[in-house]
């Protein structure tokens, strides 16, 4: 619906919009949604023209009416339920339900809300789908009449549409919402850009059009030659996807093909293949461009032949080939398979029970002890956007996992034991680490051990061995279940070797336990053993507050001066006592942002930053007690030198194996010294490395601690 129809229908009575309608209902039906819309008070119609236009049933036009009177308590569901039915109070009670979404899109941080918000929605849609078509037509109105709220409002709502709306209408099919939702989004977050693929549209329209009629007019030709009914059109690229297919393959404006593109519209099935035959004929096809959503629809039903060719003039175009109910599913998804009925039911057709189904399910599989509070989320915004791979057992069973799924996922998918046992995978034959990606298509072995259980390094989510929330809970349980003390003793060395490695031996367990909200360090050790906490969590929750190390008593103890604070110009510490003085970080120890540092007075130098607990500035201290100055962390920098190092069995294509990882990571290499012992080729690794901040040293030093052959990887003190 364009915008100029919205424009008019801005202070409209109920029959000058009633007879703008391509509907006829009947006459009952009509004076159901005039009593609406007089009991609303002064409603907008803007909400009942877009599921008017949709197709949908009088009920549900009645009952986006009679959502805004009832929120404002000028109408109770009570009296709702007596004057206009059932159907339409439960719609409408469903309705306030799904306004916990604003709730859900804001509550990220507060993971519980968000959990029982998500669980209200999902409820609430899967009782009666209409309301969550009601509340797609409501977001979109809101973004048509975006244009005079604040900026933060703005993009408030344009990423609450992206997160959680678009991929709603994507996942119920329902194109014709989803696409211009998706572009008034990105209007109102990145103006700029919008700006300017609009602009460079614009100005390639007229040479757009002219091709664009040349190819429908030759392939119209060879399609009547055929004797193939058709109708050919021009088909609109919408701004967003352009932007998503420049970012999600790195392209210009100009690389991309299919703003140029035709949609061919047939009678049959077998038509849309013999279309596609001439239409290759015609034109060079590109072969990796071509998708056969007809045998193999996406997850929301949408079926279409996808092609690319090299058309006239050289240049590439897009082609899409469908029938006309298949575009009707495209364009309206579940709404085009909503039948109302006379005697005042509501049918719905299979496309929307499958879709109801789906949502039941996802209610259904949670409430157990191994999911975590997010996994609902998450899934939930998986299936949504369809973001999903199809593996092959070798039995020929079809296996859906989520993109990004590994071996690992396919195994516990089969069968939780056939996960826990996993030692390895074949992909078409080929053996691939449990880390490999698996693409859709690909025949999966599964490799097993007779007896065992996972690794605990399945759940480090840098490693990427499991992707799949299901994968994840089952490795957790499985890891619960076993003896407490046993996990106790495996957490306690689990983040006791993490600060080791980090330089940080003298942390107070205690106090990180306590930090963490546990009451005892064992509860933080149990909880790290059995995986549902990682030591890079907790190295994130403490990293901008380490206690005093034990080491560093002795400084405690000297006398500091702590005059007013004085920023020293455009260093990255802010120094007590003395302003404007050369700042220098100290080779020996290396402070990294966020540890507890302290200055010592040069002679000719400025200030060198030590760490707290630096033997050099201890001894410094003993002789030199009046140069100790307290000095804090002012703006981090960009990086920092960190030296490690590697004690590993010396073997070929070690160091090519590391500077993947910190090739991998983006990490720089200062400097590199290597030392191997040929009597027992033990080699030790000391590297420089330019890091970001703590947490990408504890993966980059787990990552490497992972390879074959290495003892261990630790930060140098």
């Amino acid at each position: 619906m364009v915008a100029s129809r919205q424009t008019a229908l801005a202070g409209a009575d109920f029959d000058t919009w009633l007879n703008t309608l391509q509907v006829q209902w009947p006459s009952a039906q009509i004076d159901l949604i005039r009593r609406a819309y007089t009991r609303s008070g002064e409603p907008e119609l803007a909400v009942a023209d877009l599921l008017a236009d949709l197709g949908m049933d009088p009920e549900t036009v009645a009952a986006a009416l009679l959502h805004e009177p009832v929120t404002a308590g000028l109408l109770s569901l009570s009296v709702l339920r007596e004057e206009f039915g059932s159907a339409i109070a439960r719609m409408v009670d469903g309705l306030i339900k799904l306004d916990a979404i604003g709730e859900l899109h804001q509550s990220s941080r507060h993971v519980g809300r968000q959990l029982e918000s998500l669980r209200k929605m999902l409820l609430a849609m899967a009782q009666d789908l209409r309301v969550v078509l009601i509340r797609l037509a409501m977001q979109l109105h809101n973004l048509r009449q975006l244009g005079p709220a604040s900026v933060d409002e703005q993009q408030r709502i344009a990423r609450e549409t992206l997160d959680v709306f678009s991929p709603l209408a994507n996942r119920l099919g329902i194109g014709r919402l989803k696409w211009e939702m998706e572009d008034l989004a990105l209007r109102y977050l990145d103006p700029p850009v919008y700006k300017q693929i609009a602009v460079a549209l614009e100005q390639r329209r007229a040479d757009r059009e002219r091709y664009i009629t040349q190819a429908m007019d030759e392939l119209r030709d060879h399609l009547q030659e055929a004797q193939i009914h058709a109708e050919v059109s021009g088909r609109v690229k919408h701004i967003y996807s352009i932007w998503r297919k420049m970012q999600r393959k790195k392209l210009s404006f100009e690389q991309i093909f299919d703003v140029r593109a035709i949609r061919v519209m047939v009678d049959t099935v077998n038509d849309c293949y013999a279309a596609l035959g001439v239409a290759h004929t015609l034109w060079n096809h590109i072969h990796q461009e071509f998708d056969d959503y007809i045998a193999h629809p996406k997850p929301n039903g949408y079926q279409s032949l996808h092609t690319a060719v090299v058309g006239p003039e050289g240049r590439t175009l897009e082609v899409q080939i469908r029938t006309a109910d298949m575009h009707r599913h495209a364009e309206l998804g579940v709404a085009a398979h909503w039948h109302y009925k006379e005697s005042g039911g509501g049918a719905v057709g299979g496309a929307a029970l499958q879709q109801m189904a789906w949502l039941r399910q996802m209610l259904e599989s949670q409430g157990g002890a191994e999911d975590d509070d997010d996994d609902l989320l998450e899934r939930f915004k998986a299936e949504a956007l369809n973001d999903r791979v199809y593996a092959i057992t070798p039995k020929g069973t079809i296996v859906e996992l989520p993109q990004g799924a590994t071996p690992l996922d396919f195994a516990y998918h089969v069968h939780t034991e056939v996960g826990h046992r996993c030692r390895g995978a074949k992909v078409n034959g080929r053996i691939v680490p449990l880390t490999y990606e698996l693409k859709t298509g690909q025949q999966v072995d599964v490799l097993t051990a007779k007896t065992g259980g996972p690794s605990r390094d399945w759940l480090s989510p840098h490693l990427g061995y499991a992707k799949s929330n299901r994968a994840r809970a089952k490795i957790r349980q499985w890891f619960i279940q076993q003896d407490q003390e046993k996990s106790i003793a495996v957490g306690r060395t689990a983040l006791e070797r993490e600060f080791q490695r980090l330089g940080a031996r003298h942390l107070k367990l205690d106090k990180v336990a306590e930090r963490l909200g546990f009451a005892r360090p064992d509860e933080l050790f149990a909880t790290i053993g059995h995986s549902a906490l990682t030591t890079s969590q907790v190295i994130a929750r403490i990293q901008d507050w380490l206690p005093p190390p034990a080491v560093a008593a002795d400084i405690s103890q000297i006398p500091v001066r702590k005059p007013k604070m004085v920023e020293a110009g455009k260093d990255d510490v802010h120094i007590r006592g003395v302003g404007h003085l050369l700042t220098q970080m100290a080779h020996c120890c290396q402070p990294a942002p966020f540890e507890p540092i302290a200055g010592y007075i040069t002679q000719g130098r400025g200030v060198t930053i030590h760490r707290q607990d630096c033997a050099n500035l201890l001894a410094l201290a003993n002789q030199h007690s009046e140069r100790i100055i307290e000095v804090s962390w002012g703006e981090t920098p960009a990086t920092y030198p960190v030296d490690i190092m590697i004690v590993a069995h010396d073997r070929s294509g070690l160091l090519r194996d590391i500077t993947s990882i910190l090739a991998n990571e983006q990490v720089n290499v200062l400097g590199a010294n290597t030392l191997t012992d040929r009597l027992t080729s033990i080699a030790r690794m000391g590297l420089t490395l330019e890091i970001t901040d703590v947490l990408q040293l504890s993966r980059v030093l787990e990552k490497i601690s992972q390879l074959r052959n290495v003892m261990e990887a630790y930060r140098k003190t």
